[in-house]
């Protein structure tokens, strides 16, 4: 390439003869551009002899020809543009082609061309064969094995992952091979069951009828290296795995010797008797989870605080959700955490509305990344709400388009794609596939960024209620942990945060760890802390008031 002017040289494009269809010729044109190239496209329904005018003018680094009509007519086409090649001086010029897998096969006997498209093509594909890396695959960005490189490597795009877990170990080997070798997505999120989760290294209390559940069935190391194995193929993905619910540290040191466990995931309040995963007191796994996210960070593996959104998943305030966002990263900065993934889960609960959805998410974004300095800093990744996700599937496919949309105006580096089967029945790769294809379409379309949120008047309202919110929050656990010399990240004065309702959802009602007195309702798409009594919101200060503190 030459490389005058633009970052990687420029492109020349055209959809020629009659061909009118455009669509794919300015999606390849807008990863070019993302990329560094600078493009000329000159339309639809180009003659040859425009094209090869223009070219010989332009002297183009690609040229890039489109054409999705009748393969027969093609071949002449070919012939005329090949045969008009050295008279306009362009015989160093890279070629490309893309347009049907029948049209296709008519560039492909005409000789001229580098690469042909035929549809399907993941941006990353598209990626490297314009930067010509197909001769590293094992070296280059598409294929780094760790969560930054890969980050970095596929820019402007997010990365997109995708839970996977099959009833049967077997079945599951077969599928992250299937998975992989699609070569759409880029981490491979490995779901185990409830029994592999609690009791991996006690057996003898896994209930039978339990297997599968949930999950896959791991039972041994081997069955994790097999699993990890056979995704060595494709595009490559990234494997990670949620921590267990008991015996944390060993397990979180089974996923990195087995799996080279992308990224931790384990909540600060919960895997315990608070939610029913493992018999663990809330003070003893509140301690249990700092320290994982401390192994973690001691080697350098970035760590994710899945905690927010459980909260909202039991009917929490917004303001709940907000401030136990910001605790569950101040915890994993306290702990050394250097690279943090935070979650921001839409849709939950599932009557939130657009709006007040992003407010909530950008007050959580606010309050993390203010964490941020040389020793910490956090990657938004976005996903929609599995409780939102309708069991029909048809109309799933248009939820998960639209949380896919949503989570893409917070720009994030990672979209946790929700498989549109996953309301009524398990994701098998098939699943997997279609459902990142979908995201990936959307994402395609809303790629540029255009839609500024921040100039919205009522999701900024709402955003700077709930941090004044979450700072009533913050400030009560706070106040009543002043013995400790930290209490936003002292176990006992969180626990204490929960029993005495500072911290409390209304499906907590009757847990022996919460208080689970609280009320609350969805209004106007936006869920507030509302008088038992009457009804009513309330504010924050008014609640916790009243719980006599």
């Amino acid at each position: 390439m030459k490389g005058k002017g633009p970052e990687n040289g420029v492109i020349l494009a055209a959809c020629i003869g009659d061909c009118v269809h455009v669509a794919g010729v300015m999606a390849f044109l807008d990863i070019a551009r993302s990329h560094g190239f600078e493009t000329t496209f000159m339309g639809p329904a180009v003659p040859v002899s425009s094209l090869l005018e223009e070219a010989g003018r332009l002297k183009p680094d690609i040229i890039a020809i489109s054409y999705r009509l009748d393969p027969s007519a093609l071949g002449n086409l070919l012939s005329e543009f090949k045969e008009g090649i050295s008279k306009a001086r362009i015989e160093g010029t890279r070629l490309l082609f893309g347009g049907t897998p029948a049209t296709g096969e008519i560039a492909k006997k005409s000789g001229i061309f580098s690469h042909i498209f035929t549809g399907g093509e993941s941006p990353d594909e598209v990626r490297v064969i314009l930067l010509q890396e197909q001769a590293q695959p094992e070296a280059n960005k598409a294929h780094a094995k760790n969560l930054i490189e890969r980050i970095e490597g596929k820019k402007p795009f997010p990365l997109l992952r995708h839970h996977f877990g099959l009833p049967t170990v077997e079945e599951t080997v077969k599928g992250a091979r299937e998975i992989a070798m699609a070569g759409v997505l880029d981490v491979l999120s490995l779901g185990p069951d409830q029994n592999a989760q609690e009791h991996f290294f006690h057996p003898e209390d896994m209930d039978p009828a339990q297997n599968g559940a949930g999950g896959v069935p791991v039972r041994t190391r081997e069955d994790f290296i097999r699993i990890y194995e056979a995704s060595r193929c494709g595009n490559h993905p990234l494997v990670r795995c949620y921590s267990g619910t008991r015996d944390i540290i060993k397990m979180a040191a089974v996923l990195k010797e087995t799996i080279h466990n992308a990224w931790c995931a384990v909540p600060l309040f919960w895997y315990n008797v608070l939610d029913g995963r493992s018999t663990r007191p809330l003070k003893d796994a509140i301690s249990e989870n700092q320290q994982v996210m401390k192994w973690h960070a001691d080697r350098g593996i970035p760590v994710e605080v899945n905690e927010a959104h459980h909260w909202s998943l039991r009917n929490a305030p917004d303001a709940v959700a907000v401030a136990t966002a910001f605790l569950a990263a101040y915890n994993a900065k306290k702990m050394g955490v250097k690279h943090y993934v935070a979650q921001y889960m839409l849709n939950t609960p599932p009557a939130t509305y657009a709006r007040m959805d992003l407010a909530k998410m950008l007050a959580k974004i606010e309050l993390i990344e203010a964490l941020h300095d040389n020793d910490f800093i956090s990657y938004r990744q976005v996903r929609g709400g599995l409780a939102s996700m309708s069991p029909e599937k048809d109309f799933a496919k248009g939820q998960l388009a639209a949380s896919t949309f949503l989570g893409m105006l917070l720009r994030p580096h990672i979209v946790h794609v929700v498989g549109f089967s996953e309301a009524y029945d398990v994701a098998r790769p098939k699943e997997v596939i279609e459902s990142v294809q979908i995201a990936a379409g959307t994402i395609h379309n809303i790629l540029d960024g255009s839609i500024d949120i921040q100039n919205d008047p009522i999701i900024m309202e709402r955003k700077e209620f709930l941090l004044k919110e979450a700072g009533v929050i913050l400030d009560a656990i706070y106040t009543i942990g002043k013995g400790s010399p930290d209490p936003w990240s002292d176990p006992e004065t969180l626990a204490s945060a929960v029993k005495l309702g500072i911290l409390d959802a209304p499906h907590l009602v009757g847990n022996p760890a919460a208080c689970g007195k609280i009320t609350t309702r969805i209004i106007d798409g936006a869920c507030w802390s509302c008088d038992p009594h009457t009804g009513e919101p309330v504010t924050e200060g008014q609640r916790i008031r009243a719980l006599g503190l």
